[in-house]
């Protein structure tokens, strides 16, 4: 009778296997990073004026913010009003992205319709000016 083993003790302790677990954490991390849309600010703070019809844009477009003391930015680093037509030029001849403009509350109007149409002459198709809305 001392050899018979009793059929509801086990000797032996069952694991999970938590190996495939940990890979499909990794594949969907890599997934959502591939997949993520980078927003690109412009570098500088805007005081970007009040606008009740303002609506949201897409992520995925070229920023341009005129500062108040009439600097024209791009990616934080000064591009001037001679770099806008080739900067918009070489980001839209791939596929026509929107180009917003950010100008602050201070920065001169003659500066901002310069800038726009430094854009347009570049082939930008879709040229819009950012504003602060409701609920925005």
């Amino acid at each position: 009778m001392r050899n018979r083993r009793s059929l509801v003790e086990s000797d032996t302790l069952e694991e999970i296997n938590i190996s495939p677990l940990i890979d499909m954490v990794f594949i969907l991390l890599i997934f959502f990073i591939v997949t993520t849309v980078f927003v690109e600010e412009t570098g500088v703070e805007v005081d970007k004026p009040q606008a009740v019809s303002a609506s949201q844009l897409d992520k995925n477009s070229v920023l341009l913010a005129i500062t108040a003391e009439g600097q024209v930015v791009y990616g934080g680093r000064e591009i001037g009003l001679a770099g806008v037509r080739p900067l918009v030029k070489r980001l839209t001849q791939r596929e026509q992205i929107p180009v917003i403009i950010q100008g602050d509350k201070q920065a001169n109007y003659g500066l901002a319709i310069q800038v726009y149409d430094e854009c347009k002459l570049a082939d930008a198709k879709d040229v819009s000016f950012a504003a602060v809305g409701p609920g925005i």
